[in-house]
């Protein structure tokens, strides 16, 4: 089978396209044939590691996370799953070698997911990391809901930042799903148009309006929830918009690696911080975010492509250093492999 590898970390010219043999899985393993595998930031960083030249956790890693494809074989101890369904795939590569940037790969049956029936394998493979980091960022609301449903989020604002990302744009559609009002903020008309497509209620462009303010209009008695891609950069316009008792879900902080906090303003509102990385965030709360996500596939509520606010790069599996180049460059939309 064809495979994507690389043996040393490094920019993406450490990835070599190879063949490998195709094995068979263990008791509790599925194998699944790739269709389409999904780039996420983790991918990238992962394989950049600690720096140049450094060596990767395994003698030799084949990238990324998510995927989508169909069931090959499955272990002796697989009970749940069946040769020939339509699956998506998460967490492929974490505490192992081998991710979906290959044709086939054996996977912990847990980790197999069915796909409803009409779901695409380009709705499967941009799941994974993107979704279920966004169902963890919904649900950590103290007086909010554990899970996501039709009418869970009723009656609770959401502020989603940077809706036109991936994490962004899973967020607005399930908690529009959810019952929801969503805000998000934006810097230009094209991501604003993106995240409207997507869902959100209400799009506030930081660029060219004060967001703080926009804000307090649309919710003037603040944000119950805030899903958070920029902490260091926004961390007082949360304080600002945010009700007391509100949760700040925080995964990611783009354009800097740490923020301060001044303890009173956020004592008075009994501001609640929520850290998310998948790769922690425990059994439970992946399996919650699996059953909900299949839940809102079903009903349709998580499409992919432009019109629906996630446009689609794709590239072929002899081209993953360009994909992986092109998220590391802050692509818009969603970078895909085409595998077979």
């Amino acid at each position: 089978m064809r495979s994507v590898v690389y043996s040393r970390t490094g920019d993406p010219s450490v990835l070599r396209l190879v063949d490998r043999d195709v094995t068979e899985p263990g008791p509790d393993e599925v194998r699944v044939r790739i269709v389409v595998s999904g780039v996420n930031p983790t991918d990238w960083k992962s394989r950049l590691g600690s720096g140049e030249g450094a060596a990767p956790p395994f003698p030799e890693v084949t990238p990324n996370q998510d995927g989508a494809g169909v069931v090959d074989a499955v272990g002796n101890r697989v009970g749940d799953l069946a040769v020939g369904d339509r699956v998506w795939v998460y967490l492929a590569g974490h505490q192992r070698p081998t991710g979906t940037a290959q044709e086939y790969t054996n996977l912990p049956s847990a980790r197999v997911v069915r796909l409803p029936e009409g779901t695409s394998f380009e709705v499967g493979a941009s799941l994974g990391v993107p979704a279920m980091t966004a169902h963890r960022a919904l649900t950590v609301l103290e007086d909010g809901p554990r899970r996501l449903h039709p009418g869970a989020l009723n009656d609770k604002v959401v502020l989603v930042a940077g809706g036109a990302g991936a994490v962004g744009h899973a967020a607005v559609q399930l908690a529009r799903w959810a019952g929801g009002t969503v805000i998000t903020t934006i810097s230009s008309a094209a991501k604003a148009a993106l995240a409207t497509a997507a869902g959100a209620h209400h799009v506030i462009n930081y660029r060219e309006e004060v967001a703080a303010s926009a804000i307090k209009k649309i919710a003037p008695d603040g944000v119950d929830l805030v899903v958070e891609v920029a902490i260091g950069a926004n961390s007082q316009l949360d304080i600002d918009v945010a009700k007391p008792r509100a949760s700040i879900a925080t995964y990611a902080n783009d354009g800097g690696s740490e923020f301060r906090l001044e303890v009173r303003p956020n004592m008075i509102k009994n501001l609640r911080y929520q850290f998310v990385l998948l790769y922690t965030v425990g059994q439970a709360a992946l399996t919650a975010a699996v059953e909900d996500i299949t839940h809102a596939l079903i009903d349709g509520a998580l499409p992919v492509g432009e019109e629906a606010g996630l446009p689609l790069h794709r590239f072929p599996l002899e081209k993953t250093a360009d994909a992986h180049q092109a998220v590391q460059d802050g692509a818009v939309g969603k970078v895909l492999i085409d595998v077979s």
